[in-house]
């Protein structure tokens, strides 16, 4: 047989011929069963503190087309971050019939502009999101021009620490167009900070009243209705109607 080139040739086009059928017949079987592996559950890693069932259960199914393999993860992955309360989200296949999800969910650390629904995350992003008034009521109010909120929360968290030792909490820090820094106490003394100067940076002169702030209070024997920090050497109180040079 092995002299007999032709015949060796029709036995190998024969082998190919049964190879070829037997890689079809497998493919369809393969095509079979991955039609008949839908994904069946849809498992978060970890709880959601403020993104509800429902609105889980409204984004998703538009989302999930397609069985195991053939399923678009990124398209999942975009349907659950068009949610207010998500930030990011990670989604695998986990064999056989699964979707785990990973979700970063904002964390809100104060509210923005009018306070009514942006807040502002522990990025300094501004999100825009319904939670309970427990949730609003906690946080601090900030503003701002456009694209400022990052360093507004930035300067909100350093005026807090200057203020660390007095006893006295702000609720509130605003940015003008100007650039000028306004902060509010939760005792309702206003404190106009002005704008940021080489020779006098806003957060020195807020240092220097802060250090000097409870023998002001005792000095009038109430908070403080407004504190002028715009000066670069001293500041400038009003109590009750009297403004007294300091």
């Amino acid at each position: 047989m092995w002299h007999k080139p032709q015949l060796l040739n029709t036995l190998a086009d024969l082998l190919m011929l049964v190879a070829a059928a037997a890689l079809l017949a497998g493919g369809a079987v393969w095509g079979v069963r991955v039609q008949s592996l839908p994904v069946k559950s849809v498992v978060f890693v970890e709880p959601l503190a403020h993104t509800r069932r429902g609105e889980v259960e409204q984004v998703l199914p538009s989302a999930l087309r397609g069985n195991f393999f053939s399923i678009d993860l990124e398209a999942v992955r975009v349907a659950l971050e068009q949610l207010p309360w998500v930030r990011k989200a990670q989604v695998r296949r986990v064999w056989p019939d699964t979707l785990e999800v990973s979700v970063e969910e904002h964390r809100p650390l104060a509210r923005w502009g009018e306070g009514l629904a942006e807040m502002v995350n522990s990025h300094g992003e501004v999100f825009a999101a319904l939670g309970s008034e427990e949730t609003f009521a906690a946080l601090p109010l900030l503003s701002g021009p456009n694209g400022t909120a990052g360093e507004v929360l930035q300067h909100f968290q350093l005026f807090s620490t200057a203020f660390s030792k007095t006893g006295e909490l702000p609720v509130q820090l605003s940015l003008s167009p100007r650039l000028a820094w306004q902060l509010r106490l939760a005792n309702g003394t206003r404190i106009e900070i002005g704008r940021d100067h080489p020779k006098a940076p806003v957060l020195e002169r807020l240092a220097r009243f802060a250090a000097v702030y409870p023998a002001v209070k005792q000095a009038a024997a109430s908070a403080p209705a407004v504190v002028d920090l715009r000066y670069p050497n001293g500041f400038a109180i009003r109590v009750a109607g009297e403004a007294k040079g300091k």
